[in-house]
């Protein structure tokens, strides 16, 4: 195909809730560009888009697709971007590569859980939208309603710049403002005529308003605007493409995918109205603060957003193009890591289809295969530019986390790489081998987003693996002072084994005297690794006890702290006075009295007050103000205590102190509540007493696994 200069280069992330028709949009774009010559339905499964087997199965788009289509001597790059809540890490990839998002809305919904976060990752990365409304074709499709939700939702940018005449079935009329034409689509074409008198005012009372606003974003059109009242279309269009590209306008288009009407006006905006890679106000930076000019006669700097897996070739990292070209048999320097890479194929993706070209310029967004070391969020250079490093795309933190098990224990290496290989194409999981909670720990977005694991360990891994609630990093302490001693001894021929330990446990606490009742001769105090302390205290008198011996009984003592006597979690915040003992001139040594202090500690641990500490989370829930209510009862629920709320617009943030026990599983009732529109963010604050009736619980609850292990 034709290598493109970036100037005629544009990068669209459509985005949008579920069920509103972004891959049939994508379909529409596909078609009427001409890069296939027949349109797939999700319903028959033959989308160039949703092609992947889970896609398929599922009916509904799991990863971004990467497409492209030619309109108007440009080539257009489009991004079909999953729309549920669970997959936004490949919303966030995609608004870091793309120039505009065309937010696609159903008319018959409204606002939609996938239209609120694609605004809020638009606000938060700054990324143009353009709005349109679709499945105007549908017999419940409310126009007016829509444009009166984003405009209450998202503020007084959003602009209706075309309107419907027909809605509903047999929808084939727009009005475009910008043109003052009316539109009339038949397969896929569309015909131009006057705006019928029926609708000449209400257009030029929005052609007006629209002037008036988009002139705003120059001076000199501004000055324009006051001096004749008006802007022609030339201006009109410059002024369009600067105030949507500063983000001082959401335009409103009209479109039914389904019935391809509208869609070949949509792609016309896009050519006329997105800027190119090379003329965009917000410009990418490399982490050193350079920038990054779009010119393709500067050295290469190309950046990983996206990895994929294809049965007949491999792995696949899609890249976008920030400075110089990437051609076939270029060698390149990851800047990450170092390593060199040879670039042995640059694909242009329409979906499922790829064709090869010898080069890509600045601003486009391509594919290459066999790259050996590099992974989602690497920059590509040349060898003379590898300061050049495009900043990391910021994915979004895990709320939902399980441990996992393979069903089979000769399977735990291949789940082990299973579970690497997923996160390594999908960085809004985690992975965590816990030695602390003997568990492999998997973070996700939400229990749909875990679905799609089972999916892939049981269709594409064929592995059978166990997925539990993960185990409370509970922390055990004592809360008063006690004694005891420990005899260990052995006899079984030849040298034996003889130690005995007594000791004095007491809780620490910050700024407490470093004094006991019995004389010290050398304190150590430990930062635990798990937080809180460790203060060793040798109080012997009179060699009762070698001090080539310490070492021994301090090590018996953190093995049992590894794992405290009441849950098998780590303890923390106590001191230890070594106050006396006995050796034996020959049986005694080191494995002797690290047994003995190691039991002496159990011991004196049991008699000290013992107290289980959890973790309490620092929990912010931001939820629309009519679900505060229910929310707040669910929180307290949980044992949360609220300590306030702050409303913005629409939404009120519940913040509250939590323990972590209680949040199992907490996107999913949260989702339930808000009916999808709740989310939230928790912060470790600082390990707490638990109450006593959960105290006796735990302790029965690890009294009855040890039995059952035995």
């Amino acid at each position: 195909m034709k290598i493109y200069q970036t100037s005629d280069i544009r990068n669209i992330a459509l985005v949008g809730g579920a069920k509103s028709g972004k891959t049939t949009m994508a379909e529409a774009m596909a078609f009427n560009g001409g890069v296939i010559n027949r349109r797939g339905t999700v319903e028959d499964k033959n989308t160039i888009s949703d092609y992947r087997d889970i896609e398929i199965d599922r009916r509904n788009s799991v990863n971004t697709s990467l497409l492209y289509t030619e309109f108007g001597g440009k080539k257009i790059n489009i991004l079909d971007v999953p729309g549920f809540a669970d997959f936004q890490g490949e919303l966030v990839a995609a608004y870091n590569v793309v120039e505009a998002a065309v937010v696609v809305v159903n008319a018959q919904s409204g606002i939609e859980v996938g239209t609120e976060i694609a605004y809020r990752y638009s606000n938060k990365l700054k990324t143009p939208m353009i709005f349109t409304v679709n499945h105007l074709d549908a017999e419940k499709a409310n126009f007016d309603d829509c444009v009166n939700q984003l405009k209450d939702y998202f503020g007084g940018k959003c602009t209706v710049l075309q309107f419907p005449v027909n809605q509903g079935l047999g929808f084939n009329q727009v009005v475009d403002i910008v043109l003052n034409k009316l539109l009339t689509f038949k397969d896929g074409k569309c015909e131009m005529s006057d705006v019928p008198a029926a609708y000449a005012d209400k257009a030029e009372e929005l052609r007006m308003a629209l002037v008036e606003e988009a002139a705003a974003a120059d001076d000199a059109l501004m000055e324009k605007y006051f001096e004749e009242g008006d802007l022609n279309h030339e201006d009109l269009t410059k002024a369009l493409k600067l105030a949507i590209d500063k983000r001082d306008l959401f335009p409103i288009l009209c479109t039914s995918a389904k019935e391809n009407a509208g869609v070949s006006r949509l792609l016309e905006f896009v050519v006329d109205n997105v800027p190119a890679p090379n003329e965009v106000s917000n410009t990418k930076k490399t982490k050193a603060g350079k920038e990054l000019k779009c010119d393709s006669a500067n050295p290469t700097v190309a950046f990983a957003f996206k990895s994929d897996k294809d049965k007949s070739i491999g792995e696949i990292t899609y890249l976008r193009i920030y400075d110089g070209e990437l051609a076939e048999a270029q060698d390149v320097v990851n800047s990450c890591n170092q390593s060199k890479e040879r670039l042995s194929q640059i694909l242009v993706c329409a979906g499922k289809n790829r064709q090869r070209v010898e080069k890509a310029c600045a601003g486009d967004i391509v594919a290459t295969i066999k790259l050996k070391d590099v992974r989602i969020n690497h920059t590509i250079t040349t060898p003379k530019n590898t300061d050049d490093v495009v900043p990391e795309i910021e994915f979004p933190t895990p709320i939902y986390t399980v441990a996992v098990k393979a069903a089979n224990s000769n399977d735990d290496e291949k789940v082990g790489a299973a579970l690497k290989d997923l996160c390594n194409g999908d960085r809004s999981l985690s992975l965590e081998n816990s030695r602390e909670l003997r568990q492999v720990i998997l973070g996700c977005q939400g229990e749909l987003h875990l679905n799609t694991i089972k999916w892939y360990f049981e269709n594409q891994y064929k592995l059978g693996v166990n997925f539990t609630a993960p185990n409370v990093p509970y922390r055990e302490t004592i809360t008063k002072s006690a004694e005891a001693m420990y005899r260990h001894k052995k006899q079984s021929g030849g040298s034996g084994q003889f130690g005995e330990v007594h000791m004095l446990i007491e809780p620490y606490y910050e700024g407490m005297p470093n004094q006991t009742k019995y004389p010290i001769r050398d304190t150590q105090e430990y930062d635990l690794e798990w937080g809180g302390k460790l203060v060793f205290n040798n109080c012997i008198v009179g060699g009762s006890i070698d001090a080539r011996f310490m070492p021994a009984i301090l090590k018996g003592i953190m093995e049992k702290m590894e794992q405290g006597p009441l849950t098998g979690s780590y303890a923390r915040d106590i001191v230890v006075n070594i106050y006396d003992g006995k050796m034996h001139p020959v049986d005694s040594n080191e494995t002797a009295f690290k047994i003995a202090g190691r039991t002496a500690f159990r011991e004196a641990f049991k008699l000290a007050g013992p107290k289980i500490k959890e973790p309490i989370y620092d929990v912010a829930v931001t939820v629309p103000t009519e679900s505060q209510g229910g929310v707040m009862t669910d929180l307290q629920g949980r044992r949360a205590i609220v300590m306030g709320m702050d409303a913005e617009g629409k939404y009120t943030t519940l913040r509250a102190k939590a323990p972590l026990a209680e949040m199992n599983r907490y996107c999913t009732a949260l989702s339930s509540l808000t009916s999808g529109r709740g989310t939230f963010t928790m912060t470790f604050s600082s390990y707490e007493l638990v109450p006593a009736d959960v105290q006796q619980a735990l302790l029965k609850a690890y009294e009855e696994a040890a039995n059952e292990e035995e």
